[in-house]
């Protein structure tokens, strides 16, 4: 994930503030966008282009440098807790090329002692054999686009690889990173119960120390979108497979902590934790966006969006295709559209420490929500009752 989603603005309350005031900035994370994929997947809506000629790595790294450059400025003095690579597909990138990449941005900013360093990786064999290598450069944290272990499956969804390099790809995961990531889809097209859980227990045969289970959907301005494929579960057998996945999944010792994420403890993706928790990011690279606050409010940005744009851009000394303040009466819903997605919520005071907000100004709507049983009683704590975590987007309208 590169960042929330932008909403409109809306009118202030009248009992929120002019501008929000935070008493210090919330920890700092680094994403950092590749914008090439070999092929385009059906369902895929992030910015990402097929491969037409080769990559211009040297000149793509070259910008996202100058970016990070240009953006010191904006977080000076800052350590950096987090740094997630992701795309688009990243591990496309050369071995020598990530680790110059890395090196430059150790070089530029300042990183925490155990900066945790995610790389999104799709199973091909080539990409595979270079897992070593990234490992070495520094990359703490592999995320691997399985999506399924099922040849059928896996073409029915266009995906390029085969379940034999999926499992190739899980058991060199495991062989040279202590925490990695393997991303599955259910409800996939004639998919049964028992074949998406066939899938979960083929990852679990690898002992991943995280997983991430997404329902598959029909982005608009995809191709499943305009044509949705045929055979694809009802609402009933999808919610069948989510309740039996999470239920293996707790037996097998995870802990479901975001809506499509479980872990093992001690093995949380902290990038992705601090969006969540609504946390700062700076996003470098095409159509990477950041959030960063400060003390004149909070600012989201988003970078030119194709690649080269971007680079054309960078050689201008112009990297930014949308810069705008967050308004105060956007910030609840910001807030809880992310703070909500954890199954254990966030502490009540977290609200007003990264909205400069006060949670007294959403407190009617809290009340309705706990009264209508989406929130937990606990006045401490935000926390979704399993009712909210399912009607989330019901929860979160609230807000708006």
């Amino acid at each position: 994930m590169s960042s929330s989603r932008i909403i409109p603005l809306v009118t202030r309350p009248a009992n929120l503030p002019e501008s929000p005031a935070l008493a210090a900035p919330p920890p700092l994370a680094l994403y950092v966008h590749f914008p090439w994929c070999v092929q385009k997947c059906p369902y895929c809506d992030f910015n990402s282009h097929a491969v037409r000629g080769g990559i211009p790595e040297a000149d793509y790294l070259a910008a996202l440098v100058a970016d990070v450059e240009a953006a010191l400025p904006q977080v000076w003095g800052r350590r950096v807790q987090s740094i997630f690579i992701g795309g688009g597909t990243p591990s496309l990138i050369s071995p020598d090329g990530l680790n110059r990449l890395l090196e430059d941005i150790r070089s530029r900013l300042m990183l925490a002692g155990d900066c945790e360093i995610t790389l999104e990786a799709n199973p091909g064999t080539v990409e595979a054999s270079h897992f070593p290598e990234f490992r070495a450069a520094g990359v703490t944290r592999l995320s691997l686009g399985i999506q399924s272990f099922d040849d059928a499956m896996l073409a029915r969804i266009g995906r390029i690889h085969g379940g034999a390099e999926a499992r190739r790809a899980a058991d060199l995961a495991g062989q040279h990173f202590e925490t990695f990531n393997l991303d599955l889809m259910y409800a996939l097209p004639e998919q049964s119960l028992g074949a998406a859980l066939a899938d979960v227990e083929t990852a679990l045969s690898f002992s991943p120390p995280h997983l991430s289970c997404y329902h598959l959907t029909m982005e608009p301005n995809t191709a499943f979108g305009a044509k949705p494929p045929a055979g694809l579960p009802d609402e009933d057998a999808s919610a069948d497979m989510q309740e039996a996945i999470e239920a293996r999944l707790a037996i097998a010792g995870f802990q479901h902590y975001e809506t499509s994420a479980f872990a093992r403890p001690g093995h949380r993706c902290r990038h992705n934790l601090n969006y969540w928790r609504f946390g700062d990011y700076l996003g470098v690279g095409a159509g990477a966006h950041g959030k960063l606050s400060s003390h004149t409010g909070i600012l989201r940005e988003m970078r030119h969006k194709h690649p080269n744009a971007y680079m054309e851009g960078a050689a201008r000394g112009d990297f930014t295709q949308e810069r705008r303040s967050v308004g105060v009466a956007e910030l609840p819903f910001e807030f809880m559209m992310n703070a909500l997605r954890l199954t254990e919520g966030v502490p009540t005071s977290l609200f007003e420490e990264r909205t400069g907000v006060p949670l007294a100004a959403v407190e009617a709507t809290l009340v309705a929500a706990r009264r209508d049983g989406l929130l937990e009683a606990d006045a401490a704590q935000l926390k979704p009752t399993l009712k909210g975590q399912r009607f989330l987007n019901e929860l979160l309208e609230r807000f708006l």
